[in-house]
């Protein structure tokens, strides 16, 4: 199934037309004609079965004929993660975050982070090519990127984790999770979390964690981590 994406669009919509770079793909790249069948998600889990009724390259218009609505999961994983010096691996980390199955990640700025900016519309785009690719009908959510101790300070629903590699007394990721409860997970920059932002975290209630026995690179931990915690909740139920 190939899926397209319309923010716009809820359980009331009757029919619809897409913008004139995305008509342009459906009629002109993909060869589409009236009364094709396209399905098309508006990210917040509904699925939309439509049938072409105009086929223009600047204004592709569908009617809606039939639609499904996905089940909302049975937990948030939001991970928080500083972003890498080279943008590509953060960029790999978002494609693989979002095929496995994460609801929302924050960009963070901490002490010993290389890079203190980045291209948020980049990122948006990366991750809906993502959701579209695996076919998923939720799209993550992209917070603003923000410092380690703004984000410290807001308020997290669920389980609290921080992995990082100093050697310090820490339980592993997996024996630390409970089914069906949210994950709010930091990952730190390549030189790891400092120990005062270890310490921050701990007072606020953010248990740490270790991932492995292994030193990770940042994108890489982030994969283990969003694998292990989706996976954990898909064998437990």
């Amino acid at each position: 199934m190939q899926l397209f994406f319309n923010p716009d669009i809820d359980e009331t919509t009757e029919s619809f037309s897409f913008d004139k770079e995305e008509s342009r793909h459906i009629i002109k790249v993909l060869r589409k004609k009236d009364s094709d069948i396209l399905h098309v998600t508006n990210g917040n889990g509904l699925l939309f079965e439509t049938e072409i009724t105009l086929a223009s390259d600047n204004k592709c218009i569908v009617d809606v004929l039939s639609i499904q609505k996905s089940p909302e999961p049975k937990f948030r994983l939001h991970l928080a993660v500083a972003p890498t010096k080279m943008n590509d691996r953060f960029e790999w980390f978002l494609e693989k975050a979002t095929e496995i199955g994460i609801q929302e990640i924050t960009p963070i700025f901490c002490d010993r982070s290389e890079r203190k900016a980045i291209n948020p519309e980049r990122f948006e785009k990366i991750i809906l090519s993502a959701m579209k690719q695996s076919n998923e009908t939720f799209l993550p959510k992209l917070n603003p990127a923000i410092s380690f101790k703004e984000f410290i300070k807001q308020k997290n629903t669920g389980l609290q984790f921080i992995a990082h590699c100093e050697e310090t007394d820490k339980k592993s990721l997996k024996e630390s999770l409970k089914p069906n409860e949210n994950v709010t997970l930091l990952i730190g920059p390549e030189g790891d979390f400092s120990e005062k932002e270890i310490a921050l975290a701990i007072e606020n209630n953010f248990k740490p964690v270790t991932l492995g026995n292994t030193r990770l690179r940042t994108e890489t931990a982030a994969v283990v981590a969003c694998h292990s915690v989706v996976f954990f909740n898909e064998s437990s139920n």
